[in-house]
């Protein structure tokens, strides 16, 4: 974790930086005096803001900075519209918010976080300054772990952990419920994030699933899921970049749908830089199906619509892997930004289909 420095009435201060973003070249110190336009401009140059006023109003600053930095309507190209985000993140994640050595938040009104930023970060490390737009997220996760997220076709509550991707979009889901099973023996869950897939297929009566993620914080989601679930003895869950050791009669795998880079470091879970994950799963597919097995893959259509991906160069992926299409299951989406002609991006979002296809050998 990286300090930064800046001065406040003629002292010098420091503080670590707890962020995945890199830090602001020039920090400033602003308060509940510090008129909007102004705090605009001075992030607009670059420079990070920190807050010493009352939290509630820096959450209406956030609020102000955020409807000057919409003033322009995004654009309808999906790498314009990817870029303009992308710098409004930025922009307004250079409102900044100190935390205490005790990860409290030392602001007159500031609510108590030191459960949400322990989920979040560890243990303290010393005096931080975090982007108030994390901190709002890291609050907004710790609800999600509290509460859980209702997946109907499990029957249960799945708790997402911070910097896991939650399983609020259930096409995916109710795919894996409904497809029908080659075997009970056993099935590999690749990239299993909540472990939410992990769980589904021990529930469908497979009798033993290992469950791989390459990301720690996803690693000790799923297994903590699958401990709330009663599902630790038939699941386990391992670090691993793809595949496990041997061979099972399903492989399932819902990889990131989009083939492009990251703007931000929270869009991992949507975004798979050149395809990596699809291609390196269906690269090594054929040497982890048992003879006979199948290979479920869930994937949106959006990169297709989006002129990301075209179906004959997916559908040549699975050929060069020496794979062949056994089936096809597909879902509409029901998420509210595909009933939303507002979005720049609806056409796309409105013709989206998610598929399981079904590959063997």
């Amino acid at each position: 974790m990286p300090d930064v420095h800046w001065n406040e009435e003629r002292h010098a201060l420091s503080a670590g930086w707890r962020s995945a973003e890199p830090p602001p070249s020039r920090l400033v110190r602003v308060d509940d005096t510090t008129k909007a336009d102004t705090a605009y401009r001075l992030a607009r140059e670059g420079a990070g803001l920190v807050w010493r006023g009352d939290f509630h109003n820096a959450r209406q600053l956030l609020r102000a900075l955020a409807r000057r930095a919409d003033r322009q309507p995004p654009p309808a190209d999906f790498h314009a519209y990817r870029q303009a985000r992308a710098t409004r993140a930025v922009l307004l994640g250079r409102l900044l918010v100190p935390l205490s050595q005790e990860l409290t938040v030392p602001l007159r009104r500031a609510p108590d976080v030191r459960q949400a930023c322990t989920e979040a970060y560890g243990p303290a490390e010393g005096p931080t300054l975090v982007p108030l737009t994390e901190l709002l997220g890291v609050i907004g996760a710790h609800e999600w772990r509290r509460r859980g997220v209702e997946v109907p076709a499990l029957g249960e509550r799945v708790h997402p952990h911070y910097g896991v991707f939650s399983p609020v979009r259930g096409e995916y889901v109710d795919l894996v419920a409904r497809a029908p099973l080659p075997s009970r023996t056993a099935a590999f869950d690749i990239g299993t994030g909540t472990g939410v897939l992990a769980a589904l297929l021990a529930r469908r009566g497979v009798e033993q699933v290992v469950a791989t993620d390459v990301d720690e914080r996803a690693v000790a989601c799923a297994r903590d899921n699958l401990s709330r679930l009663g599902l630790s003895g038939r699941v386990e869950v391992a670090r691993r970049d793809l595949f496990p050791d041997g061979r099972a009669p399903l492989v399932v795998c819902n990889p990131p749908w989009l083939p492009v880079r990251p703007g931000t470091g929270r869009d991992h879970a949507v975004y798979d830089p050149g395809g990596r994950m699809l291609h390196g799963f269906l690269g090594e597919l054929p040497r982890h199906l048992e003879p006979g097995g199948e290979g479920w893959l869930i994937l949106s259509d959006l990169a297709e619509h989006l002129g990301l991906r075209s179906r004959q160069e997916l559908l040549a992926s699975f050929a060069d892997a020496g794979l062949r299409v056994a089936g096809r299951l597909d879902v509409a989406p029901r998420h509210p930004r595909a009933r939303d002609g507002a979005d720049p991006l609806h056409r796309a979002r409105a013709a989206e289909v998610t598929s399981l296809w079904r590959l063997t050998c």
